[in-house]
């Protein structure tokens, strides 16, 4: 039986989960949110609808939210607590009456009357119920992610079987990028470098999917952020091209001399 925040996922619509925030009993309906869109806002769905698709496996109940805030990690600075407070505050509020809170049009008179109150703007209060009924509908949802603000430029440890960052918005959960997989990334832009006299970053990756992922699940394959990224990370900058000055009159034209590039160094290797 489907049960309030439980979060399910339609099969056939990669990428369309959605959180159970609410069950109105008299009404049989459930109210969802799909997870992951920034534009996302409450929905009325049948609870036999749900059940029903549960049952055909058109859709299934994920045993692990992917979606839900992490428990915190102490201490907890004093200043996030204040803003997890106030958001708090306005979300219990909010809450009193969901009846009105999902109704489109009530919401936003709630939001108002709550906003002139408070001295509060309504985008504030909207991202603040955002989060919640993203993060878990749990007051831990509303904190800040203080976690991920510290230890600048430092690489978070690979954990098997769990992806860091954040879930995709397609198919498949993607793959972590351990360090055989950011060879592979060097490995590909030197090889397109080395044949190519233009470098694209986003030919590179179509590129070396083909040569390296062929064969693999495209929800497995890598994404150009990560390409992207790790490139960056690793100080692997496309290659320059050296323009040569003016020669002096009357003297002789020589040909520049360019030092190889980083990329030319790891294909001359491979």
């Amino acid at each position: 039986m489907i049960g309030q925040n439980d979060v399910v996922e339609l099969a056939g619509m990669p990428g369309c989960t959605v959180r159970v925030l609410w069950i109105d009993q008299p009404q049989a309906l459930a109210w969802t949110y799909q997870l992951g869109s920034h534009a996302a806002m409450p929905e009325p769905t049948p609870v036999a609808a749900l059940e029903e698709a549960l049952a055909s496996g058109r859709a299934r109940r994920l045993l692990v939210d992917p979606f839900a805030a992490a428990p915190p990690r102490e201490p907890v600075p004093q200043g996030y607590l204040n803003l997890q407070a106030k958001a708090w505050s306005a979300v219990r509020a909010l809450h009193a009456d969901r009846h009105a809170l999902y109704d489109p049009r009530q919401r936003a008179t709630l939001m108002a009357g709550y906003a002139a109150a408070h001295g509060m703007s309504k985008s504030s209060i909207l991202r603040y119920l955002r989060r919640y009924w993203e993060r878990g509908q749990t007051p831990d949802a509303l904190l800040p992610d203080y976690g991920n603000s510290g230890a600048p430029g430092r690489t978070r440890a690979v954990t098997a079987g769990i992806k860091r960052g954040r879930p995709r918005k397609g198919a498949g959960t993607g793959t972590n990028t351990d360090e055989r997989m950011r060879a592979i990334f060097r490995a590909a832009a030197a090889r397109y470098a080395a044949s190519n006299d233009g470098f694209s970053r986003r030919a590179a990756y179509r590129q070396m999917l083909e040569d390296f992922f062929q064969d693999v699940d495209a929800g497995a394959q890598p994404s150009f952020g990560q390409f992207n990224y790790w490139l960056e990370r690793d100080a692997a900058a496309p290659p320059t091209v050296t323009l040569a000055r003016p020669a002096p009159p009357r003297a002789p034209v020589h040909a520049p001399i360019h030092a190889p590039s980083r990329y030319t160094m790891h294909a001359a290797m491979a």
